[in-house]
Order: structure tokens, then C-alpha cells, then sequence
């Protein structure tokens, strides 16, 4: 099996990286899980899985990484999000300003920005599920980075 990891990684079932991370299926496994958990929840809370896609795209070219940026698949609705776009109407404007800054600062995360995004009309599971999104993009970005890494040295 190749996950999502794996693919971003550029590793197939030849590599030596893709054996080791098969090492520990627990975890390689878990991750794809939490993938489609926060991209294609039972019940999605009212963040789309467009908008999850879009999101998601967002943060992977944040962090500078098309290739994975390219597995998330941007419908036309959200492309402005996708891409950036700082001047979106509410509530989107103010989750993606939020996805934005725990992407590129996550240190500077304080009660006062959950409290922006409950002004700007989210629910409490909602915050929980945007966070869970960001969390695993931003896994999978630094996961990857670190499989490219090894397989440079």
C-alpha cells in the first residue's frame, strides 16, 4: 500500500524509505485514517469537504510544498481560498486568516484568535475539526519533508 505520504515523498514499494516506514504500520496506517477523517468526516460539521480541500491546498503551498498542495483537489467554488486570497468574505476570510497563522506561526496561537473564529459564527466542533485539519497538513508536510531529507543524504 502507498499512502498519501508516500506519494508526496515520491517513494514506491522499491525504496528503502517506503520499507521503513512500513517498520511500523501502526503509524503509516493512523495517517492515512486521520487523512481521510479530516478531509471526508461522517458528518462534516458544515466545513465541506471542498472547503477542506481548499484549506488544506492553502497550507501545503504556506509551507511551500506543491507537491503535496497538488493532492488536494480545489473546486472552482474555493479557489480564492486555495490560493491565498486574503480578501474573502466571512466567515472564510477569518478561517483562513487563522489557518494561515497557526501554519506559519503556531507559537503565536492564543485563546484571543478561537475567540475570532466563534465571532465569526463557528462552532466549538467546527474549531475542533479546522484544528484537526491543520494539524494533520501540517504533519504531513513536515513528514514528508523529513522522508525527502533521508532520501537525499
Amino acid at each position: 500500500m502507498t499512502d498519501a505520504i508516500d506519494q508526496a515523498a515520491g517513494l514506491d514499494g522499491t525504496d528503502p524509505r517506503h520499507a521503513l516506514r512500513r517498520r511500523r504500520p501502526e503509524f503509516v496506517e493512523g495517517a492515512e485514517a486521520c487523512r481521510a477523517s479530516v478531509l471526508h468526516p461522517a458528518d462534516d460539521l458544515g466545513l465541506s469537504a471542498g472547503l477542506r480541500n481548499a484549506l488544506a491546498h492553502r497550507m501545503a503551498l504556506l509551507n511551500k510544498d506543491d507537491t503535496i498542495a497538488a493532492q488536494y483537489v480545489v473546486m472552482e467554488d474555493f479557489s480564492a481560498v486555495a490560493s491565498g486570497a486574503t480578501d474573502l468574505p466571512e466567515p472564510l476570510n477569518t478561517i483562513a486568516r487563522h489557518v494561515d497563522m497557526v501554519t506559519a506561526d503556531p507559537t503565536s496561537a492564543t485563546a484571543e484568535h478561537i475567540r475570532r473564529l466563534e465571532a465569526a459564527g463557528l462552532s466549538a466542533p467546527q474549531i475542533v475539526a479546522l484544528s484537526e485539519l491543520i494539524a494533520y497538513v501540517n504533519f504531513q508536510v513536515r513528514v514528508v519533508a523529513g522522508l525527502r531529507l533521508l532520501g537525499a543524504a
